[in-house]
C-alpha cells in the first residue's frame, strides 16, 4: 500500500486552519498540524480524526515567534527525509501592542512572515515536482509598504499602529510568494497565495474596547472560516490550481496584480535582508 503523501499546515487548529485541515485529511493526505499551543490543537486533531475518518493526523508544536522553535520543527521534518508535498502557511497574528521576539523582530512581523519564510526556506529540500505552497495573505497587502530596517524591527517607521503594521506583513508575505515561485518554477514547485477576504475568526477581535460594536457592525456580513479557507484549499488541492504559479487568489480564482507587485522595486532587497535575518537558522 502507497504511504500516504504528507500535508504541513501552521495554525491548524484556528478557524480556517481547521477547515483547511479537515480538506486535506479528506483528501487523504497524512497531516502535521503545526500549533502554537499543541494541548489546545490535540482536542481539535480527535475531533478531526473523528469526522474525516483519517488517523494520520498528528499535531506538533511550533512558534512562528521564535526563529529557534520554527527551525527545530523543520530540522525534525528534515530529519526524516519524508516528501512534502503540501505546505500551508497559514497562522497569522495582528499584535495590540508592540511586542519584541527573542530574535529581535516585532512579533507580527516574526509570525505572519519571517517565521513562515524560514519554515518554507527549510523544507524546500523536501519538496519536488508537484509539491505546492500556499501563503495567506489578505487584501491589506495593498496599503503595505516596507520601510527597512524599521519593518523588521518595530513594523513599521514611527509609532506602533496594528493595522499598517499587519498590512506590512502580508505586502511582505505576497512579495515572497512571487519571488520564490520564481527561483523554484524549475523544480516544479508551485507557490501560490490565497486572500481569505474578512474572516470572522478571532484575529479580528483586538480586545480593544469598540471591539463589541465591531461585532455588532460587522461580523454578520463578513465570511465564515469555511467560506474564507476555500481559495487556500483549491490552492492546495485542485487540480487546476497545480498548473499556476506565483499567483494571487481572491474567491478561488487568480486574481490581477499590476507590475507594482509582480515586479515590486522593493523584491529583491527583501528577500536579501530577510536572509539576513535568518541565516543562522538556514
Amino acid at each position: 500500500m502507497d504511504k500516504k503523501k504528507l500535508a504541513v499546515i501552521t495554525g491548524a487548529d484556528g478557524g480556517m486552519g481547521t477547515e483547511i485541515t479537515r480538506a486535506v485529511a479528506r483528501a487523504g493526505y497524512r497531516v502535521v498540524m503545526a500549533c502554537y499551543n499543541p494541548a489546545k490543537a490535540e482536542v481539535r486533531r480527535r475531533m478531526l480524526v473523528e469526522e474525516t475518518a483519517n488517523a494520520d493526523i498528528e499535531v506538533r508544536g511550533i512558534d512562528l515567534a521564535s526563529l529557534e522553535s520554527v527551525a527545530a520543527f523543520a530540522n525534525r521534518l528534515l530529519e526524516q527525509g519524508e516528501r512534502i508535498s503540501l505546505l500551508m502557511n497559514n497562522a497569522g497574528t495582528m499584535e495590540t501592542g508592540l511586542h519584541i521576539t527573542n530574535d529581535g523582530l516585532e512579533r507580527t512581523v516574526s509570525v505572519n512572515y519571517v517565521g513562515p519564510y524560514l519554515l518554507t526556506r527549510k523544507l524546500l529540500p523536501l519538496m519536488g515536482e508537484g509539491s505546492r505552497v500556499v501563503n495567506m495573505v489578505s487584501c491589506t497587502y495593498a496599503i503595505g509598504k516596507l520601510d527597512f530596517p524599521d519593518f523588521f524591527l518595530r513594523g513599521k517607521k514611527g509609532a506602533f499602529w496594528r493595522i499598517p503594521i499587519y498590512s506590512n506583513t502580508k505586502l511582505a508575505l505576497t512579495l515572497f510568494t512571487i519571488d520564490l515561485a520564481r527561483r523554484v518554477k524549475e523544480r516544479g514547485i508551485v507557490v501560490n497565495a490565497a486572500d481569505p477576504g474578512i474572516v470572522s475568526t478571532d484575529i479580528i477581535t483586538m480586545h480593544m474596547w469598540f471591539d463589541p460594536l465591531t461585532d455588532i457592525l460587522f461580523r454578520p456580513f463578513i465570511r465564515t472560516p469555511r467560506k474564507g479557507a476555500a481559495t487556500a484549499i483549491s490552492l492546495l488541492l485542485d487540480e487546476e490550481a497545480g498548473q499556476r504559479t506565483g499567483t494571487l487568489n481572491v474567491s478561488c480564482r487568480p486574481k490581477h496584480l499590476s507590475d507594482k507587485y509582480l515586479h515590486h522595486w522593493q523584491m529583491g532587497e527583501l528577500w536579501n535582508r530577510t536572509e539576513i535575518v535568518v541565516e543562522k537558522w538556514l
